[in-house]
């Protein structure tokens, strides 16, 4: 395989870059003249069911509540950020790489802890010292 036509997404995960379909398309809002005769703007696409991505990292992927991403599993990106092809390309690859990158992490998996004996004895003791304190504020009335 070429590596020149590798993405690196991690030591262990790369993108091909065949797998990604890119289409100019015109940018929206200002830009003066040019806005209306170049397509500077950049619509990536990235089927994840037909990639060569880890099965694990698919089913976060497609699993993930992103608008971007499609019911048929098409990731879609759009770059406008930048005025020529080349830099809204790299910015939608970049974009890409950070998307698979976040549902590359596994979070921690948590383990229910006990709080030691002396936590909890500080905790009832500033308990009592608090049930004190409004016990000295209460009127003193005689009988």
């Amino acid at each position: 395989m070429d590596e020149s036509n590798l993405i690196k997404i991690s030591n262990t995960v790369y993108i091909n870059l065949s797998e990604l379909e890119f289409s100019a398309i015109r940018a929206q809002g200002s830009g003066g003249q040019n806005v209306n005769k170049v397509s500077s703007a950049i619509h990536l696409r990235f089927d994840i069911n037909a990639s060569g991505l880890p099965e694990r990292l698919k089913q976060t992927l497609l699993n993930s509540r992103d608008s971007r991403i499609t019911s048929d599993g098409v990731l879609i990106i759009k770059a406008q950020q930048f005025r020529t092809q080349e830099k809204n390309k790299a910015d939608a690859i970049e974009r890409l790489v950070e998307l698979i990158q976040k549902a590359n992490v596994i979070p921690k998996t948590r383990k229910a802890t006990k709080p030691t004996k002396a936590s909890q004895k500080r905790r009832v003791d500033a308990k009592k010292q608090a049930g004190k304190n409004k016990q000295l504020r209460k009127k003193i009335t005689d009988y």
